[in-house]
């Protein structure tokens, strides 16, 4: 009983608003759609950008939902899909602003500080220290993506996928340590 009242006041998550919407096109969807997925396409977006652009490039795949909406297929990822074309849109303004360069993996050989505390300031500063391919991998397997869905939605093979995140672990615990050992 308390399961069947409980479905009247939470939306299902399993159910596929986007493909509603994509058939439909009725707002209803798009605003529940909004309301799952907005608040992680946008700690996505502040992850590789700063709260501005986030939130530009929020509204623009927003509108890219809008326009773009035939072209969803209901067995791909409604998550995953809204993320890829973030991305892009991200990507697009980083190539506008000729900030977008794609670097593999950055290496330093640090030696890792054992401090127990956390700092999440620090982890942010070292966050952005990471190039756009390892933040964005990281950034996307912290949503909750599989390597499955990072790979689609990066639009790499999946050694690819694995290989970055691999780096971008190493390179934070290097980058953490060695600010642990200045401070």
């Amino acid at each position: 009983m308390i399961a069947s009242l409980k479905s009247w006041f939470i939306s299902q998550p399993n159910k596929d608003h986007l493909a509603d919407y994509a058939k439909s096109g009725d707002n209803r969807h798009l605003t529940k759609l909004v309301a799952l997925f907005g608040n992680d396409l946008y700690h996505y977006l502040v992850t590789q950008s700063n709260e501005q652009l986030a939130f530009d490039i929020s509204q623009q795949t927003w509108l890219k939902v809008m326009e773009k909406r035939k072209y969803y297929q209901p067995q791909d990822n409604p998550k995953a899909w809204l993320f890829r074309l973030a991305r892009n849109a991200l990507i697009d303004e980083f190539r506008k602003q000729q900030r977008f360069v794609e670097l593999e993996d950055n290496t330093v050989i640090v030696a890792p500080n054992s401090e127990q505390t956390f700092d999440y300031a620090a982890f942010n500063s070292a966050l952005m220290q990471l190039s756009f391919v390892q933040r964005e991998a990281l950034s996307l397997q912290q949503e909750g993506f599989s390597l499955e869905d990072i790979q689609q939605i990066t639009q790499s093979n999946h050694e690819t996928v694995k290989t970055r995140l691999r780096y971008a672990k190493q390179n934070l615990k290097i980058i953490i340590g060695a600010d642990n050992e200045q401070a």
